[in-house]
């Protein structure tokens, strides 16, 4: 499905290498409550939704565009989502729980390695092809990514506000390419696995990379939406990848030379 040639892979973190330990909300309401601020856990993350993707239309890549900066971002975010439960708290007080959710956000208490990661990349790993990381995130992400015990696989972590390039941008992959360091390396010998369809499936595919589609709820209805989806790129979890690498080793995941 993929070649044999395959010299570099590349992965997405929210949602495939890492999930949330809880909804938003419910660890929004856990940090505030320790700040003695009440709030019901599911009012907190429809409010953070309605704030995420309005940041996001604003100010998008976490602000580096427009100024506002990445900090400022997710402060502007945090004390929106709160206002919105009890408009009378004050500035300063919720400058101190966005601190402490920024810090927070950092660690494993609130971020934990979807099903199938470690079994996947330490085959990857063991099979001689470099990884690194293409994510929209913010400069947060290897430092995460230390805190979850996942970074000392990847040979690069690149951001798209580090590098100020978001994907679904061909530009970002090219990049990735470059952060390799292999020598001659083409599109056709890459392969990113993320699970938006978008900004990780299609933003690779228009690049000239092979993708993998991480998804778990409903794979039909994506296919029907979305028609230049390949169904056998498709699965529902690291952990199948990772099988089906295993079944097919010997033709698909061929090691190459470095250099």
């Amino acid at each position: 499905m993929f070649g044999s040639n395959l010299r570099l892979i590349t992965f997405d973190v929210t949602n495939t290498l890492l999930k949330f330990r809880s909804a938003p909300g419910k660890q929004y309401g856990e940090i505030a409550a320790m700040y003695g601020v009440l709030c019901d856990p599911n009012t907190l993350t429809t409010n953070f939704k309605t704030h995420w993707h309005k940041m996001n239309q604003e100010h998008p890549n976490f602000g580096l565009y427009t100024g506002l900066g990445w900090e400022n971002w997710w402060k502007t975010i945090v004390k929106c989502t709160f206002k919105d439960c009890q408009s009378n708290l004050n500035d300063k007080k919720l400058d101190a729980i966005a601190t402490h959710l920024i810090e927070v956000y950092k660690t494993s208490s609130c971020w934990q390695p979807s099903h199938g990661v470690s079994g996947l990349l330490s085959y990857i790993r063991s099979r001689g092809i470099p990884m690194g990381i293409i994510s929209n995130f913010d400069p947060r992400l290897s430092t995460t990514l230390v805190n979850t015990k996942l970074r000392h696989y990847f040979q690069f972590v690149l951001t798209s506000y580090e590098i100020g390039i978001e994907k679904p941008d061909p530009k970002i992959f090219e990049e990735a390419m470059h952060m390799s360091k292999l020598k001659n390396l083409k599109p056709n010998e890459c392969l990113h696995i993320g699970d938006t369809v978008l900004l990780d499936y299609l933003g690779t595919r228009n690049s000239n990379w092979h993708g993998i589609l991480i998804n778990d709820k409903d794979p039909e209805h994506l296919k029907k939406k979305y028609s230049k989806i390949d169904e056998n790129h498709l699965f529902s979890s690291l952990h199948h990848v990772h099988k089906y690498f295993i079944e097919n080793s010997n033709e698909k995941l061929k090691a190459q030379s470095l250099c």
